[in-house]
C-alpha cells in the first residue's frame, strides 16, 4: 500500500554527517607536502619540488601556511656556498594529518554505508 504524502514527510530525514575538514590541510598542495614529509623524516625544497612537480612560489607559498600553523619546521643552512632548506612535519603536523585521515576515513565509509 503507498503512503500518503503526509506520511512520507513525516518521516524524518537523515543526512550523513560531514566531518569537520582541517581546511588548511584540505588544500592539495598542502595535503601532498605534509603526506610527503609524513613518510620521509625531512625533505629538501628541491625534493618537495620534484614530488609536487610544482613551482618554487607553491612550494614556498604553501609550505609557509603550514609552518605558521605549527605543522612543519623549516630549518636553513648552507652547503658549501648553496643554500639548503629542509622541512620536517612536527608532532602538531602528525596530529593533524592523523586527524584529517580519520575524517575521509569516516567519510567513505559512510558513503558506502558501512
Amino acid at each position: 500500500m503507498a503512503k500518503s504524502a503526509a506520511a512520507r514527510k513525516a518521516q524524518p530525514v537523515v543526512e550523513p554527517a560531514i566531518p569537520d575538514f582541517d581546511r588548511l590541510i584540505h588544500e592539495k598542495t598542502r595535503l601532498a607536502i605534509v603526506s610527503a614529509l609524513a613518510v620521509n623524516p625531512t625533505l629538501s625544497f628541491n625534493e618537495l619540488k620534484a614530488i609536487l612537480k610544482t613551482t618554487d612560489g607553491n612550494v614556498s607559498v604553501h609550505a609557509r601556511k603550514l609552518e605558521e600553523a605549527g605543522y612543519l619546521i623549516c630549518r636553513k643552512s648552507f652547503e658549501g656556498r648553496m643554500p639548503r632548506t629542509e622541512y620536517a612535519l612536527t608532532a602538531a603536523g602528525k596530529r593533524a594529518l592523523e586527524k584529517y585521515l580519520g575524517h575521509m576515513e569516516a567519510l567513505i565509509r559512510a558513503t558506502r554505508g558501512e
